[in-house]
């Protein structure tokens, strides 16, 4: 019913910068918040950043002032513009989204894209 696709990662130098877009499609209704996790080599899955339907975001303290999350609530994407990349930000990046669907039922899911791989290496 909904899909989430990833696009932008890639390998970079450290000191480059990468953008991720996730663009969401399907039985959408309405897209409440949405997220960037990262999960690296051996460790668990954390959130990286997310924004609200309004734009209020927020960050994990490791990427604070060199990640900017942004959304396009009418192209139903999500970005994730990175600077001044670290090679402790390798790992596969996935979008995810809180999603009223179109649908009798209203249901609301999360849901999640398939992940891209960033990494940072020189």
């Amino acid at each position: 019913q909904v899909q989430l696709v990833e696009s932008g990662g890639g390998l970079v130098q450290p000191g480059g910068s990468l953008r991720l877009s996730c663009a969401a499609s399907g039985s959408i209704r309405i897209i409440y918040a949405m997220g960037w996790y990262r999960q690296a080599p051996g460790k668990q899955r954390e959130l990286v950043a997310a924004i609200a339907t309004g734009g209020s975001t927020n960050y994990v303290d490791s990427v604070k002032g060199r990640f900017t999350i942004s959304r396009d609530n009418a192209q139903n994407t999500v970005y994730l513009q990175m600077s001044s990349l670290k090679p402790e930000d390798t790992g596969v990046y996935y979008c995810n989204a809180d999603i009223l669907l179109r649908a009798v039922s209203a249901a609301r899911y999360e849901y999640w894209g398939q992940g891209t791989q960033v990494t940072v290496s020189s």
